[in-house]
Protein backbone atom coordinates (compact mmCIF):
# COMPACT_ATOMS: atom_id res chain seq x y z
CA UNK A 1 0.00 0.00 0.00
CA UNK A 2 1.29 3.44 -0.95
CA UNK A 3 -0.03 6.82 0.14
CA UNK A 4 0.77 9.84 -2.03
CA UNK A 5 0.35 13.46 -0.95
CA UNK A 6 0.86 16.26 -3.46
CA UNK A 7 1.44 19.89 -2.54
CA UNK A 8 2.82 23.12 -3.94
CA UNK A 9 0.03 24.18 -6.26
CA UNK A 10 -1.45 27.64 -6.36
CA UNK A 11 -2.26 30.68 -8.46
CA UNK A 12 0.57 32.05 -10.58
CA UNK A 13 0.81 34.57 -13.40
CA UNK A 14 1.78 33.48 -16.92
CA UNK A 15 5.54 33.15 -17.13
CA UNK A 16 5.81 32.29 -13.46
CA UNK A 17 7.09 29.18 -11.70
CA UNK A 18 5.90 26.64 -9.18
CA UNK A 19 7.43 23.54 -7.67
CA UNK A 20 5.13 20.65 -6.89
CA UNK A 21 6.02 17.95 -4.38
CA UNK A 22 4.68 14.45 -3.91
CA UNK A 23 5.54 12.58 -0.72
CA UNK A 24 5.12 8.82 -0.77
CA UNK A 25 4.71 6.61 2.27
CA UNK A 26 3.79 3.03 3.05
CA UNK A 27 6.09 1.23 0.65
CA UNK A 28 9.72 1.45 -0.44
CA UNK A 29 9.72 4.56 -2.61
CA UNK A 30 12.82 3.65 -4.55
CA UNK A 31 11.23 0.65 -6.28
CA UNK A 32 8.77 2.73 -8.21
CA UNK A 33 8.93 4.59 -11.45
CA UNK A 34 7.14 7.84 -10.68
CA UNK A 35 5.13 10.12 -12.93
CA UNK A 36 3.14 13.31 -12.90
CA UNK A 37 -0.23 13.61 -14.62
CA UNK A 38 -2.65 16.49 -14.90
CA UNK A 39 -6.32 16.97 -15.57
CA UNK A 40 -7.91 20.20 -16.72
CA UNK A 41 -11.64 20.84 -16.28
CA UNK A 42 -13.63 18.97 -18.91
CA UNK A 43 -10.57 17.18 -20.28
CA UNK A 44 -9.03 13.75 -20.00
CA UNK A 45 -6.21 13.17 -17.53
CA UNK A 46 -2.90 13.43 -19.38
CA UNK A 47 0.63 12.31 -18.70
CA UNK A 48 3.16 15.07 -18.01
CA UNK A 49 6.49 13.51 -17.03
CA UNK A 50 8.14 10.32 -15.77
CA UNK A 51 11.28 9.58 -13.80
CA UNK A 52 12.72 6.07 -13.60
CA UNK A 53 14.49 4.38 -10.72
CA UNK A 54 17.75 5.31 -12.46
CA UNK A 55 16.65 8.96 -12.76
CA UNK A 56 16.04 8.88 -16.50
CA UNK A 57 13.31 11.33 -17.42
CA UNK A 58 10.72 11.78 -20.13
CA UNK A 59 8.32 14.63 -20.81
CA UNK A 60 5.20 15.36 -22.78
CA UNK A 61 5.95 17.61 -25.74
CA UNK A 62 3.72 20.31 -24.27
CA UNK A 63 5.99 20.75 -21.23
CA UNK A 64 9.40 19.78 -22.59
CA UNK A 65 11.99 22.45 -21.84
CA UNK A 66 9.78 24.10 -19.22
CA UNK A 67 9.16 21.39 -16.61
CA UNK A 68 11.68 19.26 -14.73
CA UNK A 69 10.87 16.10 -12.79
CA UNK A 70 13.22 14.92 -10.05
CA UNK A 71 13.19 12.66 -7.02
CA UNK A 72 14.80 12.55 -3.60
CA UNK A 73 14.94 9.00 -2.30
CA UNK A 74 16.00 10.12 1.17
CA UNK A 75 12.75 12.07 1.49
CA UNK A 76 10.54 9.68 -0.51
CA UNK A 77 9.60 12.68 -2.60
CA UNK A 78 9.20 13.41 -6.29
CA UNK A 79 9.17 16.98 -7.54
CA UNK A 80 7.91 18.82 -10.59
CA UNK A 81 9.59 22.15 -11.21
CA UNK A 82 7.40 24.15 -13.56
CA UNK A 83 8.80 27.25 -15.26
CA UNK A 84 7.44 29.58 -17.94
CA UNK A 85 3.92 28.57 -17.00
CA UNK A 86 1.11 29.14 -19.46
CA UNK A 87 -2.66 29.40 -18.96
CA UNK A 88 -3.02 26.02 -20.67
CA UNK A 89 -1.01 24.47 -17.83
CA UNK A 90 -3.96 25.12 -15.52
CA UNK A 91 -5.04 21.75 -14.12
CA UNK A 92 -5.05 19.51 -11.09
CA UNK A 93 -1.70 17.74 -10.93
CA UNK A 94 -1.30 14.21 -9.62
CA UNK A 95 1.64 11.93 -8.95
CA UNK A 96 1.28 8.26 -9.79
CA UNK A 97 3.51 5.21 -10.06
CA UNK A 98 2.60 3.83 -13.50
CA UNK A 99 1.21 0.32 -13.42
CA UNK A 100 -0.21 0.69 -9.93
CA UNK A 101 -3.55 1.80 -8.57
CA UNK A 102 -2.05 4.52 -6.39
CA UNK A 103 -3.01 8.15 -6.89
CA UNK A 104 -2.77 11.17 -4.63
CA UNK A 105 -5.54 13.69 -4.08
CA UNK A 106 -3.93 16.16 -6.47
CA UNK A 107 -2.85 19.77 -6.18
CA UNK A 108 -4.47 22.59 -8.15
CA UNK A 109 -2.37 24.80 -10.41
CA UNK A 110 -3.97 27.90 -11.90
CA UNK A 111 -2.09 30.09 -14.34
CA UNK A 112 -3.86 33.38 -14.85
CA UNK A 113 -3.23 37.10 -14.89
Amino acid sequence: QVQLVESGGGLVQPGGSLRLSCVASGSPFSIYIMAWYRQAPGKEREWVATITRGDSTNYADSVKGRFTISRDGTRNTVYLQMNSLKPEDTATYYCHPPGTQYWGQGTQVTVSS
